[in-house]
């Protein structure tokens, strides 16, 4: 049996390694489109940060670990098709290679947004080992850095910038920071912070035009013309599956899945950034690009590939950032639901915020800052589906008894699957 796996990131190493121990004596070939060892991207502000060296960045550290496993790397090369009915997967040097068993976990590719000079040197993103590098040349103490995005990703690069010590300017479209996990208050209680920090902060305004002079000059549609040595574009990311495009293979967001995360074609899977997978949460099929969701999807992926039968539990809606020293997090449907309830507190002078969404008598979503104590208790409730019973009342009375609602509801709903198993 031959697998072959498209990606080199955590979710093609890991389905690797699951293919291993379930199937000494298959054939795996992982593909990986850039040059390097397979690494983490999520490791790459802690490189620009200077706690660790490139070799820190790398999945597994040991120099033959893939070779005493057996397993083949083809770096440098991309997938451009996959043909479903001769099982073959044609890549950009030409050659195609053929599969019993296909995972795709290619990823997801930065968002070029159309800008003119976006293509100008000194303007980068910040998602491969290669965009690291070039930025640690510019981004030197005292340096001009403008900075397109302030999404979750974005978030995290302007850290490690922050702590390079550079001049930071960060640009938003959307109305606040964080526009895509955070409401009103919370995301503009994250800009108050940053801008205490010394970062400058646009929000609702976007770069028009970068200008190749030395220094660059950004036009901002605020009417600002701003100088800046480095350009940061971190305006988000999008599954890297165009490839599939002719394939027999239904994309919607991403590459659909099944429970199994096998896709429309019978032995061809997907997993990660790039796999579109149901959450029960929500009730819908999402993309989570985050990193412990990859690692499920993958294992679920690989047991299949080799003929044992696995389920993915759920996907995990969860982000937990940190701005600067503060601590935010949002889980589920942080939005709300129609019809669904909501509390709301805000303590500005502490630097704490807490909104939690109610459907039914279940908390389904929430948006959090400076309530660190309570993360697990509030990914608890909203990925375990609690009923809380009378205690939606006293929570929406005092959202802060969270940890008392989960030991009321949460261990007696486990308790009672207990007794049922």
């Amino acid at each position: 049996m031959k697998h072959v796996i498209l990606g080199a990131g955590p979710a093609g190493v890991i389905a690797a390694e699951t293919i291993r121990k379930h199937a000494p004596h298959d054939e795996i070939l992982i593909v990986g489109d850039e040059p390097e060892l397979p690494y983490s991207r999520m490791a790459i502000p802690y490189l620009l940060i200077g706690d660790i060296g490139e070799e820190g960045t790398h999945l597994r550290h040991g120099s033959d670990h893939y070779e005493k496993l057996r397993i083949d790397i083809r770096r440098g090369v991309r997938a451009t098709g996959v043909d479903t009915k001769a099982r073959t997967v044609s890549l950009d040097d030409g050659t195609a290679v053929p599969f019993d068993r296909l995972l795709i976990a290619t990823g997801s590719r930065p968002a070029s947004p159309p800008i003119p000079g976006i293509h100008t040197a000194g303007v980068h993103t910040c998602w491969t080992l290669k965009d690291a590098r070039a930025i640690m040349q510019r981004a030197q103490k005292g340096a001009r850095v403008i900075q397109m995005g302030a999404g979750f990703i974005g978030c995290i690069i302007m850290e490690a910038l922050a702590v390079r010590g550079v001049q930071l300017t960060v640009v938003e479209m959307g109305d606040r920071m964080v526009p895509r996990m955070m409401g009103p208050t919370a995301g503009g209680m994250i800009k108050a912070w940053c801008e205490a920090k010394g970062v400058r902060v646009f929000t609702g305004a976007r770069v028009e035009a970068i200008e190749p002079h030395a220094p660059l000059r950004v036009r901002l549609s605020t009417g600002d013309h701003l100088e800046a040595d480095l350009v940061i574009s971190a305006t988000g990311v999008k599954p890297a599956i165009g490839f599939l495009e002719n394939s027999e293979i239904k994309c919607l967001q991403g590459v659909l899945t099944d429970e199994h995360m096998q896709t429309s074609v019978p032995g061809i899977y997907a997993a990660g950034d790039c796999a579109e997978a149901f959450d029960k949460v929500s009730g819908k099929t999402v993309v989570s690009a985050i990193q412990p969701n990859a690692a499920d999807q993958a294992r679920v992926a690989g047991l299949n590939m080799v003929g044992l039968k696995a389920e993915l539990k759920g996907v995990t809606q969860i982000n937990v950032l940190d701005t600067l020293g503060l601590i935010s997090a949002s889980f589920g449907n942080w939005q709300g639901v129609p019809g669904g309830d909501h509390v709301e507190l805000t303590d500005r002078d502490a630097g704490k915020h807490l909104s939690l969404q109610f459907a039914g008598d279940r908390l389904v979503g929430c948006n959090s800052i400076g309530w660190t104590e309570h993360v697990g208790v509030m990914r608890g409730l909203v990925e375990g589906q609690v009923s809380l019973g009378e205690w939606k009342d006293k929570l929406l009375a005092d959202p802060t008894l969270l940890m008392e609602a989960y030991l009321a509801r949460a261990q007696a709903q486990e308790a009672r699957a207990l007794v049922k198993a």
